[in-house]
């Protein structure tokens, strides 16, 4: 695989950035996380370095694995990721209230895999369409699969930042884990925190798959999304891969 890789981040109008991002990209294959924390600046900002963190720190115990049974091999890795928040966090207290998001993305050259948690998100495309990206975990996702909502939406509504789901030190997770045909010439993914999704449009996302696209326009993108949204703007965090 020959793959290009940008990432940025902003603190938007917070006054501290609670998302967080990792990656490997190795010979055989490439691993891809971002996170969004919850809970109180402090507790958040932990949560989800922790689990990057944790996710990158086990990763040799899981890899060689990943070829013959992708789907429990990354629950049990993510699981033990979760282990390792615990033993970062210690006997702080701050691990009672500290959640996070995620979205993963591993690839090699026979597959990829995905894993999610809340509302941060993977999507996957091509210079002509949006070929899909993950489902949040959140109230105004399941009003979308009702029926009830638009995709457009979501970002505006009152109850977007209600997540059904998330990764939590002390409690159950439950991340979603699908396998999908291996990354194809051309391809762009980009994982993402709710704040770089909740203000764009479907076309400017496109415009990140088009192969004269790269670093600059994810730049100029992210910069107008801090715009639009009007002194209002949360942590904003990308990772935009594409497959040559």
């Amino acid at each position: 695989m020959e793959l290009e890789f940008y990432q940025l981040t902003s603190t938007g109008d917070r006054e501290n950035n609670q998302d967080y991002m990792s990656y490997i990209i190795d010979d055989s294959y490439a691993l891809f996380v971002v996170a969004d924390g919850l809970g109180g600046h402090q507790a958040g900002e932990k949560a989800s370095r922790f689990f990057c963190q944790g996710l990158l720190g086990v990763a040799p115990t899981y890899i060689n694995w990943m070829a013959h049974n992708p789907v429990e091999t990354f629950s049990a890795w993510i699981d033990d990721a979760v282990s390792e928040i615990k033993k970062l966090f210690a006997d702080d207290k701050l691990a009672n209230k500290a959640h996070t998001t995620c979205a993963i993305l591993y690839m090699d050259e026979q597959q990829v895999v995905t894993a999610h948690c809340g509302d941060s998100r993977i999507y996957r495309m091509n210079p002509q369409q949006i070929l899909w990206r993950t489902l949040d975990h959140s109230i105004p996702q399941q009003l979308l699969n009702e029926g009830l909502i638009t995709e457009q939406d979501i970002a505006l509504h009152p109850e977007q930042n209600k997540l059904t789901r998330s990764i939590n030190a002390l409690k159950q997770h439950e991340s979603e884990i699908k396998l999908y045909p291996a990354i194809k010439k051309g391809e762009t993914f980009i994982l993402c925190s709710d704040g770089f999704w909740e203000y764009i449009k479907q076309q400017e996302l496109l415009q990140l798959a088009q192969l004269s696209s790269g670093k600059a326009e994810l730049g100029k993108l992210m910069r107008l999304l801090m715009l639009r949204a009007q002194g209002k703007s949360d942590n904003i965090t990308a990772q935009w891969i594409r497959c040559h």
